[in-house]
């Protein structure tokens, strides 16, 4: 059986199928063997979906935010008995090897127990006035229809970590997935509906999917209806989607490209290091928005780690990512191959050094040997973002250089520092010190966890997503001002009798 049927097989089995099937529709392909499963009909018309969920918010509003967190906690419980089955299909359609298709699915069961919690937590303020018999404060009500636009590498757990918050809020959620992951899609969109029917009394439309390219997402996101559009992808998108959304005064939250960088300092646990570089670098096949681009090594220990890391990437496993022992799976499509190739020769071309991989391995599907380029400098092809498993390795010699190489990049996201000093450590944790969303020391660039707000600066879109405070991104706020008194004054002494 073609890693696409047996995809086509789990979507049936987790009651995804039906009447989805066309002749001319989007074509289902899996980038294990390139194999594909038929072609999905496109969604029609997008005004009913549209009109379906403002319909939906008007009474999802109106149910009690712990009751709403309970639709959420039925979620969790029915991702949890389907776990293996949407994990193996993640693993079919966006190419990740067994164990990160399992925690990606775990990580939307996290956010389901997050959002929970959080259902009961939608905090406001109570504020002093100057004004005597007056009672302020400041509450978070319900946004209305937020569109989520998700991409390949991260087919389910993003959704989740908008669409759980988003519904404990109180907003329905129309979903577009990428075009080439759209049975994830269907596959959750089922899950859902199983906590649904045990919910019992949840509008219609609560959540939806859009299937269908590039279009669809255009005019989603420039529709009044729909007050935030939460996009992750790459950089182009988010300026494309934000320039539309903006032209309505709406609001998005965008998590775009990523270029990220571990700084490693003489005084570093190298060991560590690697395994933390590897993962980073290789894991997805360079296919996350937070994987490593950019190794920047204390002149002093770079020829070691790199004799180090040398030999780690000659151990790596490359193939069907289904397979025990694969570390690397497939690139997404032969267009992410090309862009990898072009990426290599561009290196070279601006006087890299290939250390180690690089070539294409002869199969079906699109496999690359992950690469390790030596530059001798933060060259262009360095500053821009290649999504693919390319490791480009530079040296320093003061560490102030180090920081200042690291944030001279126009993305934003994710950083790390390797190194046993503290005051090396404080100082790039500091507001002089990494300029991304995440910094991290001693641990990669990869890898978040749902309890902190994921997102970043610059390019990657300022957009924050899953923990902490992220979750007032779906809600309006209000500032209330009662009056309890018999009087009517005015604020700052201000007179006016009439």
């Amino acid at each position: 059986m073609t890693a696409a049927n047996e995809a086509k097989g789990i979507l049936e089995r987790l009651g995804g199928g039906g009447p989805i099937w066309s002749s001319d529709g989007l074509e289902v392909r899996s980038p294990i063997d390139g194999s594909t499963a038929g072609r999905l009909a496109e969604t029609p018309d997008l005004d009913p979906v549209v009109a379906r969920s403002v319909e939906a918010f008007r009474a999802w509003r109106r149910v009690p935010a712990p009751r709403r967190g309970e639709l959420v906690r039925l979620f969790g419980e029915e991702l949890r008995a389907a776990k293996d089955d949407l994990a193996r299909l993640v693993t079919l359609e966006a190419g990740k090897i067994v164990s990160e298709g399992l925690g990606e699915v775990q990580e939307m069961i996290d956010v389901c127990d997050f959002a929970v919690g959080l259902s009961r937590q939608l905090y406001g303020l109570t504020l002093p006035s100057e004004r005597p018999g007056h009672h302020m404060r400041e509450t978070w009500q319900p946004l209305g229809p937020v569109l989520v636009i998700s991409a390949f590498n991260f087919p389910v757990a993003v959704w989740a970590w908008n669409a759980c918050l988003a519904l404990v809020c109180g907003d329905p959620v129309i979903w577009k997935p990428s075009e080439k992951t759209p049975l994830t899609a269907l596959a959750t969109q089922a899950v859902f509906e199983r906590a649904l029917a045990r919910f019992g009394d949840a509008p219609e439309g609560l959540s939806q999917v859009v299937v269908g390219g590039r279009d669809a997402g255009e005019a989603l996101a420039a529709d009044p209806r729909i007050p935030l559009v939460s996009a992750t992808g790459s950089t182009r998108m988010g300026r494309a989607v934000a320039q539309t959304v903006a032209a309505r005064l709406g609001r998005s939250l965008l998590e775009l490209g990523g270029n990220n960088a571990m700084i490693v300092t003489p005084s570093a646990d190298l060991e560590m290091a690697v395994r933390a570089i590897a993962f980073s670098a290789v894991g997805t096949c360079g296919q996350r928005c937070t994987s490593l681009r950019r190794l920047l090594v204390h002149e002093s220990v770079a020829d070691a780690l790199i004799a180090r890391l040398k030999a780690a990437y000659e151990t790596l496993s490359v193939g069907d990512p289904r397979e025990d022992g694969v570390l690397v799976g497939p690139l997404i499509d032969a267009d992410a191959a090309e862009t990898f190739d072009a990426a290599l020769a561009q290196a070279v071309g601006q006087g890299g050094e290939i250390v180690a991989g690089g070539a294409r391995l002869n199969r079906d599907g699109v496999y690359v040997r992950p690469a390790i380029v030596r530059m001798p400098a933060q060259t262009a092809v360095v500053e821009h973002e290649t999504f693919a498993p390319i490791l480009y390795i530079l040296t320093w010699s003061d560490f102030d250089e180090a920081v200042a190489m690291q944030n001279a990049v126009p993305q934003g996201l994710s950083s790390c520092v390797f190194t046993d000093s503290v005051r090396e450590a404080e100082q790039f944790l500091s507001a002089w010190g990494s300029d991304c969303g995440i910094a991290n020391v001693n641990i990669g660039p990869s890898g978040a966890e749902i309890g902190g707000a994921f997102g970043g600066e610059k390019d990657t879109g300022g957009g924050r997503e899953s923990g902490s405070d992220a979750w007032k991104a779906y809600m309006r706020r209000q500032t209330q001002t009662v009056n309890f008194s018999s009087a009517l004054p005015l604020a700052q002494g201000v007179r006016f009798e009439v």
